[in-house]
């Protein structure tokens, strides 16, 4: 049984005019708009005080003083279930990534959503991939600014979450979890956590604590591989963590069941810390959008999930429906 929540339904291709527009401003090509930017107030609205936002666009302006022109270039694709495998997955890009920089680029294996949003926020990391959930933290905390996503050949994206459970469970509605445990991956995530919570109570009038009980399993895939276990009930996850797993056959799709999936939302969001030198962050964004997935490892990596290309997105626009859960849902963007 699937059931699908009442937000409304995201946006999900998007428009040549629109992506050369959103290439112009990330290469910082002069425009009208920005003709006056620098003698705009700054206005951090979320962000931590120490960033300004004189754009408008929501996310940190290169600062006055202190930029930053490394003379290693370090990469972290968001916390995966064995970092081994996504350092060969991404060996090609980043061999593109260092030709087109002219850097030497070194992958950072991180094990958690903190020790990457930390490391950017300490100057250790500069390029990136943050999940769906900790965007908008990168963003506001760490001064992450994001403008490019994965995307299907015909330019849609996104990935849905999932409610997930053994075939004999006993759980076939979501108000069969009542009483039962429900895995999530880390508060920070938006399908493992932040977006699971919200629907359950305006879906099912199920509140966390009072009607089920949550554990937090760390990783999307230690979520999936513990409801396969037995070690929990049930579990929400991204489904493109989900099929990549059934992909590369470390589970089968007979011992799982889905109960709920939601509306898309927008995946990994990719982009580099506000402080590089405005040149160099021109040539990694140019490193992204140049490459070229045909036969390359990272698209057979992500061919069970449709990714086939990078493209330009805004933290503005493409992120709304993530910060409107975590409006509805309390969350704060703390940055200490």
């Amino acid at each position: 049984m699937t059931l699908r929540p009442r937000f409304g339904a995201l946006a999900r291709a998007a428009t040549l005019g629109a992506a050369a527009i959103v290439v112009a401003l990330a290469l910082g090509l002069p425009t009208a708009a920005t003709a006056s930017a620098a003698d705009a107030p700054c206005q951090p609205g979320d962000l931590a005080a120490q960033f300004c936002d004189r754009s408008g666009d929501m996310v940190a302006d290169p600062p006055e003083r202190g930029l930053r022109d490394p003379r290693v270039l370090v990469f972290a694709y968001t916390p995966v279930e064995d970092p081994a495998i996504y350092a060969r997955v991404w060996d090609g890009f980043i061999s593109h990534l260092s030709q087109v920089t002219g850097k030497r680029v070194q992958f950072f294996p991180v094990q958690s959503n903190a020790a990457q949003l930390e490391a950017m926020r300490a100057g250790r990391l500069h390029v990136a991939g943050f999940n769906t959930g900790s965007t908008p933290l990168a963003v506001n905390c760490a001064g992450f600014v994001p403008f490019a996503m994965m995307a299907r050949e015909d330019g849609s994206f996104g990935y849905e979450m999932e409610i997930i459970t053994r075939p004999d469970s006993g759980i076939t509605t979501l108000a069969e979890l009542r009483g039962r445990t429900l895995a999530f991956t880390q508060p920070t995530s938006n399908s493992g956590y932040k977006a699971p919570t919200l629907l359950l109570e305006r879906e099912g009038g199920l509140r966390e604590g009072r009607d089920y009980q949550a554990a937090f399993s760390g990783k999307h895939d230690n979520s999936v591989l513990g409801v396969v276990n037995g070690d929990y009930e049930a579990a929400a996850v991204a489904n493109s963590v989900l099929r990549r797993m059934l992909a590369r056959g470390v589970v089968r799709e007979d011992q799982l069941v889905t109960v709920y999936r939601s509306e898309t939302f927008p995946t990994t969001a990719y982009g580099h810390a506000h402080n590089l030198e405005p040149a160099l962050a021109a040539r990694i964004q140019e490193a992204f959008f140049s490459y070229d997935w045909e036969g390359s490892a990272l698209a057979a990596e992500f061919r069970e999930s449709g990714e086939a290309q990078f493209i330009p997105i805004t933290y503005r626009e493409h992120w709304a429906v993530i910060r409107d859960i975590d409006r509805l849902s309390g969350t704060r963007y703390d940055c200490r």
